[in-house]
């Protein structure tokens, strides 16, 4: 993990000025520090939720889920003030709602207050906002590097709050998490206000079309769907895996809550680290169909033998084991695979409504999983997602192999008029090696190129043309 993070400040250092990684390297920290808060009750809250009044399995599944709800349902909303009102006042805003959503389960005694307290926390809903504020801080060069080292630290703020809930909550159960969810967020306001930069100037989103034409596009992509459906699938199967899993390693695994942390602490850096090989080999020979099937069927393969694994302690770690290898690799690859099949020009709307799917799977799970683990118990909520990850696998067998294709942002004259914006763009789509091409008004041009068949002396040639 120590090599990770540093190559990836290499690749930093290498590819933006001293100003991007402060912002960069600023907003990763902003991102992960918020996601840390609310992961951290995942892996506890099923075991510590009988301090609770009215809780029941149903219960608790909402109150896990909550926030995913407000979440999807207020990150375009958070964008779109954030575009009106400032991109750092709305960080505010949405810092200090999610503190006051804290403190909220933190004071309460009922599961309906830490269910309202959850619902809080997420209707500070600013990871749009934060991506769009990477968008001013950054150059269009720079942009996608800097979207990994947050999604990195997202994937950094997972495993570390797997390790550190099950500390915390020895010491002063759900109570003491919550807490340290209000400080880190209070502690991210003030990060917010004295370290984030402030963009030197604020203009219209260069990436923007018409906003209802882009979703159109991006609703109409059946490859695009199928992924959406794979993120709500994953973190919907994540959510209800974590009801039932704590459950699973106390009563029948026999493992104290106590102990979890160091559990968590090796399956995760190791299937962190299994998982490697199998993105370089998708990425470097073409095979990203081939490795996403496969993790998913490490999903399915996971959940099926959780059921007949429960008793023996070692055989549950390495479903577990498994169970995280597929996480990472789909975690890993979804956003690449969104990245390489939105349209030019809508990538952003792209990323937004996967979010949106990706924050309603994690309330459906809770929703879901406390349900059946009332009903069925954990058997339940493992045949729950096992029948989920096989549905996926049927979905997934018929996409199509990503093809070898990179993403360019190209400037030319700012002041082209309608007329040979139009010629530009009939132009770009015959360079050879151009997939698809988007020419905005301002000038700029977003392609999707083959790597293996573009030719950049073409596009030179049209840049001195158009400059």
């Amino acid at each position: 993990m120590i090599e990770y993070a540093a190559i990836l400040l290499d690749i930093l250092s290498i590819f933006m000025n001293s100003a991007e990684r402060k912002s960069v390297l600023s907003l990763a920290m902003l991102y992960a520090t918020r996601m840390l808060g609310l992961f951290m009750v995942l892996p506890v809250f099923v075991l510590y939720s009988d301090s609770l009044a009215e809780a029941t399995p149903t219960l608790i599944g909402v109150a896990i889920g909550a926030y995913g709800l407000s979440q999807a349902l207020l990150q375009i909303p958070f964008g779109a003030l954030s575009d009106r009102f400032g991109r750092k006042p709305m960080l505010y805003v949405g810092l200090t709602i999610f503190c006051v959503g804290s403190v909220v389960a933190a004071v309460s005694d009922t599961i309906y207050g830490v269910i309202l307290g959850r619902f809080i926390q997420g209707a500070g809903a600013i990871a749009a906002v934060i991506i769009a504020l990477l968008s001013d801080l950054t150059t269009a060069e720079s942009r996608t590097k800097a979207m990994a080292l947050v999604g990195a630290s997202i994937g950094l703020s997972f495993t570390v709050a797997l390790i550190v809930g099950p500390v915390v909550a020895e010491f002063g159960g759900l109570q003491a998490i919550f807490w340290l969810t209000a400080v880190l967020a209070f502690a991210a306001l003030l990060w917010s206000i004295f370290v984030i930069p402030n963009p030197k100037v604020l203009t219209k989103n260069r990436d923007s079309r018409v906003f209802k034409d882009q979703l159109n596009d991006v609703l109409k992509d059946r490859e695009l769907l199928r992924l959406d459906f794979g993120i709500f699938v994953l973190h919907l199967a994540l959510t209800a895996m974590f009801i039932a899993i704590p459950m699973t390693l106390v009563t029948q695994a026999g493992l104290p809550a106590a102990d979890h942390w160091w559990l968590y602490l090796i399956v995760l850096l190791g299937s962190f680290f299994a998982m490697v090989p199998f993105i370089i080999i998708g990425e470097k020979h073409n095979k990203m169909k081939l490795v996403f099937c496969f993790a998913i069927l490490l999903i399915l393969a996971s959940s099926l033998s959780m059921n007949w694994a429960a008793d023996a302690l070692g055989f549950f770690v390495v479903a577990l084991f498994i169970f995280f290898m597929g996480f990472n690799l789909l975690e890993a690859s979804l956003p690449s695979l969104v990245s390489k099949i939105s349209p030019a020009g809508s990538k952003g709307t792209a990323m937004g409504v996967y979010s949106a799917s990706q924050f309603m799977g994690a309330f459906f799970g809770g929703l879901s999983g406390g349900a059946i683990l009332s009903a069925f118990g954990v058997q339940g909520v493992y045949v729950m997602t096992s029948v989920l990850a096989f549905a996926w696998l049927f979905v997934a067998v018929s996409m199509k192999n990503p093809k070898y294709e990179k993403t360019m942002t190209v400037f030319f004259n700012a002041s082209l008029d309608e007329f040979q914006l139009n010629e530009l763009s009939r132009e770009l789509m015959l360079v050879s090696g151009v997939e698809d091409a988007v020419v905005v008004s301002d000038g700029v041009a977003y392609l999707k190129v083959s790597s293996k068949q573009f030719d950049d002396r073409d596009l030179e040639q049209l840049k001195q043309r158009f400059a």
